[in-house]
């Protein structure tokens, strides 16, 4: 699923002029509600070289984590799999219309001063300077590098809330490390953090909706 999640996000949002143009209109709205962080984060990181690396490392394999989470719920809590699995492939989803209708560039390409922190110290060598050919640095909004980290934590709080409740809002931190990371990374703005939590939201709510609908069907025969 990560995979074609990955050819059909590079399939959308190839409007340079329009993602452009969308991201001055937020970087517009976040300085009428003070969240014009972007840029002070940035610059924040290249202060202190030695978070960098770390940075980087923490942007680029969260895919792991959504491999590790998914194979640890089916294993350990397949009460919980099914919901899960449904509400990660909501939002993969429900996320593609918005890239499709929204393309927006990044701070590394639309905000002046910010410093391209990945693809200055990428680990994974020209991936990141083959984003702007295959359209992925227009899909900022929301942030799926933050969405993904929710879902994790989701799952995680989800599959032990009931045995366990301390130890599951400890998986919060997640998303809460990864949402630093893409501002620091000049990656994202406040705005598309906020958009990855409304995506979460939204895809349990319609999860949700798909589980009573299942249920009362039967009745129904």
């Amino acid at each position: 699923m990560i995979l074609l999640f990955s050819r059909l996000h590079a399939a959308v949002g190839r409007d340079v002029a329009a993602a452009t143009a969308n991201a001055l209109a937020l970087q517009s709205i976040e300085r009428a509600l003070h969240l014009d962080i972007a840029l002070r984060a940035n610059q924040w990181l290249t202060e202190h070289p030695a978070l960098i690396q770390p940075a980087v490392y923490y942007y680029r394999l969260y895919y792991l984590a959504i491999i590790g989470v998914l194979v640890w719920v089916f294993v350990r809590h397949a009460d919980v799999y099914i919901k899960v699995r449904r509400t990660l492939v909501a939002m993969a989803v429900l996320v593609l219309p918005v890239y499709w209708a929204l393309p927006m560039s990044p701070p590394r390409f639309a905000l002046p001063g910010v410093v391209d922190i990945i693809a200055e110290h990428d680990i994974l060598g020209g991936h990141a300077s083959r984003e702007i050919q295959n359209g992925q640095n227009l899909s900022a909004m929301p942030s799926m590098h933050v969405g993904w980290s929710l879902w994790c934590a989701y799952a995680v709080w989800y599959a032990l809330r009931a045995s366990h409740p301390r130890l599951a809002l400890l998986s919060w931190i997640f998303p809460l490390g990864m949402a630093a990371v893409v501002l620091i990374t000049g990656n994202h703005y406040v705005l598309d953090i906020a958009g990855s939590a409304v995506l979460l939201v939204f895809s349990i709510a319609v999860v949700s909706a798909w589980g009573h609908l299942a249920e009362r069907r039967p009745a129904r025969d």
